[in-house]
């Protein structure tokens, strides 16, 4: 059980212990045992979600009959509908209740119908389950981005969002590998009537381990210590804490709070409209070393390693300079950055170019993501920070799910016009430029990313609060 002493009093007292006996290897590179411990359940919980995923896609692809594109999408659109019509409530929920309870909870939840969902048989229950996971990970994932300031110094919060990002996209080969591993096992199994039963095929293991992930997640953040309010101060906000009235105010609060706070309007600025350039490149990326470079899948692999190697690198980099450069002055010129190499890479036809110039693309986005949650997590107040979140988690995916849509109806389209307008070439001083649908698609993508570094650059000159680096929000330890 957590104890309950004031937040202040708890840091108060986490800071004292720091001190008089120093910081270890593990303070030094996570910033708190308390971090350490919920960065191993995140990479224990992200490769259950990969992994999950994956057999999920399979799982619907098996009972699609004949309809594979549509189950998959249906399955699919079950995962980010929730985000559209759920997320800020869930905010709100996540604000009000307590964090560590939420996780717990989440987690039990999703072991379960994780361990159901091997004897799901029609594609309706894998849409339902689908959508209860979703709702899961949609107020797990809040939860535990308000109770990151609790636990970590404020000057390693960029270090701490650089582990989260490995923690989040690192486990995606991990993932695929086990899941390898699962159906070279399911296939060693004979046809017995106990493994037919426990469904063991290769979507049934999948969704076992990734059952056990979750509980294993659970059983870790259930020994962690979260600052919280005391039994005094909770029960002050206890009269009418439930009433339709004072949680619609609450929505309302933290949409204003977006709206007005210079800090958290650009962050979500940038990450939204840098989300609708930054994901056309998912289903373009290909067609373009097809189409333009007139490359194979290894060259596709090559960039796609560039890309991943970059954004490491960013991250790294990111992390090492924290205490030492502007992170809200930084984050809309990496924007910017990352936007003028993708519109570069676009313009080449030859990969000794694409390869290292796309690389400087993930170079800048690598701190786009760490920088901008680290800004949050340093200017919003812990009472807010589950609301701020999660409306920034329905931008994101609104913005990502357009960019997955409009993205190959532009390529189309803009094919189209290129062809009847320019014959898909253009001429410049004797030098011809092959303008596919893509390549205009990719520069659009470029020019939208550049955009969004521009406006999130605007929001801080008008609030003035470019140059000032304004002063972090105290965290409160509430981890309610």
């Amino acid at each position: 059980m957590d104890e309950q002493i004031p937040s202040s009093g708890a840091a108060r007292l986490g800071e004292a212990l720091r001190a008089s006996r120093g910081p270890g290897p593990i303070e030094t590179m996570f910033g708190s045992r308390e971090f350490f411990r919920l960065w191993i359940a995140q990479v224990i919980s992200a490769t259950g979600d990969w992994l999950g995923f994956i057999a999920t896609v399979a799982l619907a692809g098996r009972l699609s009959k004949g309809s594979e594109g549509t189950a998959i999408a249906l399955v699919l659109a079950a995962r980010v509908a929730p985000g559209f019509f759920l997320a800020t409530a869930a905010g709100v929920l996540v604000d009000r209740l307590d964090r560590k309870r939420v996780m717990l909870v989440c987690d039990v939840s999703r072991a379960l119908v994780l361990f159901a969902l091997p004897f799901v048989d029609n594609l309706a229950g894998l849409i339902v389950a689908s959508f209860i996971l979703e709702i899961c990970t949609m107020m797990w994932s809040p939860a535990k981005e308000a109770v990151v300031p609790n636990i970590v110094p404020t000057e390693k919060l960029t270090t701490a969002n650089s582990l989260n990002v490995a923690a989040a996209y690192g486990m995606f080969p991990v993932a695929t590998g086990i899941a390898a591993l699962l159906a070279k096992l399911a296939e060693s199994f004979s046809d017995e009537g106990w493994v037919n039963t426990l469904r063991l095929n290769q979507e049934g293991l999948a969704f076992y381990v990734d059952g056990l992930s979750f509980l294993a997640t659970a059983l870790i953040v259930s020994t962690i210590s979260f600052p919280r309010r005391s039994r005094e101060e909770r029960k002050g906000t206890e009269r009418g804490n439930w009433e339709i009235g004072g949680a619609v105010r609450e929505l309302r609060e933290g949409w204003q709070f977006i709206a007005v706070n210079p800090i958290v309007r650009t962050v979500n600025v940038g990450l939204a409209v840098g989300m609708i350039g930054g994901g056309m490149l998912i289903p373009l990326g290909k067609l373009f070393v097809t189409d333009v470079i007139a490359g194979d899948d290894a060259d596709y692999s090559l960039i796609l390693f560039s890309l991943g190697l970059g954004m490491a690198l960013g991250v790294i980099t990111a992390s090492a300079l924290q205490n030492r450069i502007n992170r809200s002055a930084v984050f809309p010129m990496v924007l910017i950055l990352a936007g003028i190499a993708l519109f570069v890479s676009g313009s080449s036809s030859l990969l000794g170019i694409v390869v290292p110039v796309i690389g400087v693309a993930g170079f800048a986005a690598g701190p786009i993501y760490v920088l901008g949650f680290t800004l949050l997590h340093e200017h919003v107040e812990d009472e807010l920070r589950g609301r701020i979140f999660a409306a920034l988690v329905v931008l994101v995916r609104f913005c990502l799910l357009i960019a997955l849509g409009l993205a190959p109806l532009l390529a189309d389209g803009f094919d189209v016009l290129s062809d009847r307008w320019w014959d898909s070439d253009w001429d410049f001083f004797g030098v011809t430029i092959a303008v596919p649908g893509v390549r205009l698609t990719l520069w659009l993508s470029a020019i939208t990313v550049v955009a969004a570094g521009a406006l999130a650059s605007w929001s801080l000159r008008a609030s003035g609060s470019e140059s000032e680096s304004p002063e972090p929000a105290a965290p409160r330890g509430d981890s309610r």
